[in-house]
């Protein structure tokens, strides 16, 4: 199941590209700029909740493997 910074880091993906998109159409190059700029931050965001959510998981399967040694 994703979490709130995967979700959102898909997001600013998106929007990062529709900007970059609409950058190149329109000869915009500061626009360009700042979707690319924010591609790179959501996938950043995304990667991070991503490692966040395994490690979660791997710190509940400890847990359980500590629970059933008791």
């Amino acid at each position: 199941m994703w979490n709130k910074d995967e979700i959102k880091g898909k997001g600013k993906q998106i929007e990062g590209a529709i900007k970059n998109k609409a950058g190149k159409l329109t000869d915009n190059p500061k626009l360009e700029a700042k979707g690319k700029a924010e591609r790179v931050a959501g996938k950043v965001q995304e990667k991070t909740g991503e490692a966040r959510r395994k490690v979660g998981k791997a710190a509940e399967k400890v847990d359980k493997a500590i629970a059933g040694k008791l």
